[in-house]
């Protein structure tokens, strides 16, 4: 019988194994990445540690730092209660995010991602706040909740059902469910957008076999296409809590932290003692706390979140 020839000792590798790198190809690839990590530590990793010198420091911004204060603009700012009023805002724009702009962004891209007629001006209507830049989106709003009724729409259209014209932007209890109003207008479209892609990833044949099996709309949406959501879903609530907590420009533009800070969020708060006050050293420990006060959460919730894709199973 005649024998088999002798197998290469290329085919004898083991699944997932390979030729070892040689030397070359990992020097290629470094120096690709040369910029990237030169970029990186410049605009990244640079402004984390002179942001942790200048705040041990009473630093004005003109000269060099020699003010040394330790620990001490650390612990005022947690004194400050503009501060804490702040950190309360921000978490509440957290909240309402969550319960409020996501929700509807995952409704609209159920409604606009089927068979809606017209669904693609429907898409192009929504996201197009998104596209405009927060400058733009802020000025918009502006006029929309202007007080006057002759200018502001809102109070044009509360006078013409009979109600009465309020100062959106003026009153301390009703400033941050205008401004949220603003940023729900804003973002929902760019989450409108996750959520369809989302939904474009799903075999309509597992829906369609949740159809057969007697389960109707809402059964269907609960679960199978709820769950099949679970990465989206993970990866906008990540990216709408970041937002809440740096949120500055159309703040700023629209209130500037006012009435009475009733509007003020920890960017803000920053931005006003370290570039209109210059205290610079101040606020760059306020820069830290919101540092921190991420990457925490950063870290958090990718450990409580790490689990596979029900879809890719990565």
């Amino acid at each position: 019988m005649q024998s088999l020839p002798a197998i290469p000792d290329v085919l004898k590798l083991k699944p997932g194994s390979g030729s070892p790198r040689k030397p070359q190809d990992s020097l290629m690839i470094f120096l690709f990445l040369l910029p990237a990590i030169i970029l990186f530590m410049l605009f990244v990793v640079y402004p984390i540690f002179q942001s942790i010198y200048y705040s041990l420091f009473n630093w004005k911004g003109f000269g060099p730092a020699v003010d040394f204060v330790g620990l001490n603009n650390f612990k005022n700012i947690l004194k400050d209660k503009v501060f804490l009023i702040a950190l309360r805002n921000g978490f509440l724009i957290i909240l309402l995010s969550l319960c409020v702009q996501l929700p509807l962004s995952m409704m609209l891209a159920v409604l606009v991602g089927r068979n809606l007629p017209g669904r693609v001006f429907f898409r192009t209507i929504f996201f197009l706040p998104y596209v405009l830049s927060e400058v733009i989106a802020a000025l918009m709003w502006l006029f929309i909740l202007n007080p006057d009724p002759d200018r502001g729409f809102v109070n044009a259209v509360l006078l013409f059902m009979g109600g009465q014209a309020r100062p959106w932007l003026g009153d301390t209890s009703l400033v941050l469910p205008a401004i949220f109003a603003a940023l729900t207008w804003k973002y929902f479209g760019y989450h409108m957008l996750l959520f369809m892609t989302g939904l474009q990833n799903i075999p309509q044949e597992v829906e369609e076999a949740g159809r057969i099996d007697g389960a109707n709309s809402l059964q269907n949406f609960l679960y199978i296409t709820l769950p099949l959501l679970g990465g989206t879903i993970r990866t906008s609530v990540y990216l709408s809590v970041l937002g809440s907590l740096q949120q500055f420009i159309l703040v700023w533009i629209m209130t500037k932290g006012g009435p009475v800070n009733a509007s003020e969020t920890m960017a803000t708060y920053m931005y006003r003692f370290g570039f209109v006050r210059f205290q610079l050293g101040y606020g760059s420990a306020v820069a830290i706390y919101m540092f921190l006060i991420c990457l925490i959460f950063s870290l958090i919730y990718q450990y409580l979140t790490r689990k596979p894709d029900d879809l890719s199973g990565l």
